[in-house]
């Protein structure tokens, strides 16, 4: 019974590092629900994860290609920054593979209704966007180190295209990630939800 017991902590003490290793940061998570506002960073090593929302309100909007770096190599991303961002009906899903005993694990975020989830200095290094687009006052070509209406230090490298404006809105917002990072970020009645297999936003 001992030797048993001993296996159910080995087991829980790994998913727990594997969460970590996701960067969903459970408990960070959780006290931020309870004050409302948390500053966060996300980064995801070696999986990328999706998200998903009804429609999505942001200003100072910036574009760039970047490189995003794992454990174990780069990954071409389009950087998006947004100084403010609201969106509605949000869900974020990541798949951690393989834990002993279990094998794939789903751990869902979702906060619902209208601005279920708002973010300043949202910065998101997307693989993969899907979703109806409107700008408002947008600048095409802009050279990526001259950005300078996105969020603080939201620039790329000198040369390469840029893209920017003064608001951006998103319709039935479905993409993929690598990483996330804000300086707030706010849940209404936010809920996570860890499921056995696969249970993505979309």
């Amino acid at each position: 019974m001992v030797e048993s017991g001993a296996r159910g902590r080995t087991r829980w003490g790994r998913f727990a590092m594997a969460l970590a290793a996701g960067g969903l940061g459970v408990g960070v998570l959780m006290f931020g629900m309870s004050s409302g506002a948390l500053a966060a960073s996300f980064t995801v090593a070696g999986t990328s994860f999706k998200a998903s929302a009804d429609g999505l309100e942001g200003t100072g909007f910036v574009q760039y290609g970047s490189v995003d770096r794992s454990a174990d190599k780069a990954h071409p991303v389009a950087v998006n920054g947004m100084r403010t961002a609201k969106l509605d009906n949000f869900c974020q899903s990541m798949v951690v593979p393989g834990l002993p005993g279990v094998g794939e694990v789903t751990v869902k975020i979702t906060a619902g209704g209208e601005g279920g989830m708002t973010a300043e200095n949202l910065v998101i290094n997307l693989e993969e966007l899907n979703a109806d687009l409107t700008l408002g006052n947008a600048q095409i070509g802009v050279d990526a180190g001259q950005l300078s209406k996105g969020p603080e230090g939201a620039v790329g490298t000198a040369g390469t295209l840029g893209l920017q404006a003064d608001t951006i809105r998103l319709g039935a917002l479905r993409q993929t990630a690598w990483s996330t990072t804000a300086s707030t970020l706010r849940f209404k009645g936010m809920k996570l939800d860890v499921f056995s297999g696969r249970n993505e936003c979309f």
